[in-house]
């Protein structure tokens, strides 16, 4: 059923019901100022007649039954259309005249109108009392029925008016329900007509003048962004999930071959010598962590290309470097470590990512910090410039040339003698990407070695958040 039908059918049941409950309480006050009405009269007549009362009181104690003809006579025209009746001391009828009910009430309503059932009919009924040497009681009455007439015309119209207000109110109501609900039909055809391929481009929605579907429509659109968001993000995991699938088969490709040509020589040549099964040996467990690093870079470059911004908080940076530089301590006892952290510094983070920024750094210049027959020596330092704080990771190895700094963040880029997977500085350039900040290849003020400066902005309470690139394809992007 339609809303507009609805509220027909409610109003055509309501107003009515309001009409009945109006006019009950409108015939209430009626029969209420009727019978006050009528009291009034009973209370002048009784005061009109008392006099003729009186005398007639006096003309029975007397014995003048002339006197009490005349006074009988004026009493009934002074009462006019009510009914009286008078008693003497002992309660026995001296007068009566007119309409009168047959059970009068008791002695204890005396001077106060009250309502009298009796012969069938109910009435009206004022007591008066005669004190003095005459005393007795005068008894006005007239019937209660007699505003029922007025009632009655008063109750038949407004049950004519309930019942003519039904439909009436019920056709009225949904003329103005269908004006009203106009918009909110518009707005359902036109979500109803959308294309799912356009998402919330497809919908627009032109202000109505109505709260409540502004908000709906305002609701639908918002809707329909998340839907074009999630969808985007779903596409890009499914896109991210390929990529890493594409990769992972063509960069593990080399080492399973020779991991395939080795075993194959050790058990075609179950005899080799000692010392060429050694080199065999070496060489599979070469390629065997070679897989394994490969395998792991490739997860960790897809789990940054699908990470969400609510990973990301407030993050002490010196938190993550101090625990990536004691883990190369204990894996690396040999290499000289030395780091100069000069207070510690709050960025908008994720801890996962920029543990793998500084985890992949010392890696990268323990691997290539070294000079031929020299241990490695690494320095970390930790500053502050401006609104940034600034990482360095220096080494002591023989630098990268000017014309190759940019290409060692390129996926699988690697020098000849590299043991690593060619991700690590890949993985630096994606997390420092998604923190909003630079990585860049330098020469150390010494002018020897390798520097790599990663520049992030630090929390600011009163500058807002800035949000996550929107698109993030490391692991599907072209070396």
């Amino acid at each position: 059923m339609r809303l507009a039908t609805r509220i027909a059918l409610r109003s055509a049941l309501l107003l009515p019901v309001l009409v009945l409950g109006a006019g009950a309480l409108l015939l209430g006050l009626v029969t209420h100022d009727l019978r006050a009405e009528q009291d009034t009269k009973l209370r002048e007549r009784a005061q009109a007649v008392l006099p003729n009362a009186r005398a007639l009181l006096t003309a029975d104690r007397q014995g003048r039954s002339q006197a009490m003809q005349n006074q009988h006579r004026l009493l009934l025209e002074a009462a006019l259309d009510v009914g009286v009746r008078v008693e003497n001391a002992e309660g026995e009828a001296v007068s009566s005249g007119g309409p009168m009910p047959t059970a009068l009430p008791a002695a204890d309503t005396a001077d106060t109108p009250v309502t009298v059932r009796s012969d069938g009919r109910s009435w009206r009924v004022l007591a008066r009392p005669l004190a003095g040497a005459n005393s007795g009681t005068l008894w006005v009455a007239a019937p209660a029925s007699a505003a029922d007439g007025q009632v009655n015309a008063l109750r038949g119209r407004i049950i004519l008016v309930a019942v003519l207000a039904a439909p009436l109110s019920g056709l009225l109501a949904f003329g103005l329900a269908r004006r009203a609900t106009a918009p909110l039909s518009r707005l359902g055809r036109q979500a109803a007509a959308l294309d799912p391929a356009a998402g919330a481009a497809g919908f627009t929605h032109r202000h109505s003048g109505i709260g409540e579907v502004d908000e709906l429509a305002a609701a639908l659109e918002s809707a329909l962004a998340r839907y074009d968001q999630q969808a985007a993000r779903t596409a890009q995991a499914l896109e991210t999930a390929r990529s890493f699938s594409a990769a992972a088969s063509h960069e593990l490709r080399t080492p399973l071959m020779g991991l395939q040509t080795n075993l194959d020589v050790l058990t075609g040549h179950p005899d080799l010598p000692a010392a060429e099964r050694a080199e065999i040996l070496a060489d599979l467990r070469d390629d065997h962590r070679r897989l394994l690093d490969l395998l792991t870079a490739l997860r960790t470059l897809a789990r940054g290309d699908l990470v969400e911004e609510e990973a990301f908080g407030a993050v002490e940076l010196a938190e993550p470097l101090t625990a990536a530089v004691a883990e190369l301590r204990r894996r690396h006892p040999e290499v000289a470590v030395s780091a100069l952290l000069d207070g510690e510094f709050r960025v908008f983070g994720w801890e996962a990512g920029l543990r793998i920024v500084c985890d992949n750094l010392l890696a990268n210049a323990v691997v290539h910090g070294r000079r031929p027959g020299e241990p490695a020596r690494v320095a970390v330092g930790l500053r502050r410039e401006g609104e940034q704080v600034v990482l360095t990771v220096d080494d002591d190895g023989p630098g990268v040339p000017t014309a190759e700094r940019a290409a060692v963040f390129d996926r699988f880029h690697r020098r000849a003698d590299s043991p690593g997977s060619g991700l690590g500085l890949t993985l630096v350039a994606q997390q420092v990407a998604l923190h909003r900040g630079t990585v860049t290849v330098d020469t150390p003020p010494g002018g020897r070695g390798c520097r790599f400066e990663v520049r992030l902005p630090l929390v600011r309470p009163e500058a807002p958040t800035l949000p996550l690139p929107a698109r993030r394809e490391w692991i599907s992007a072209s070396g």
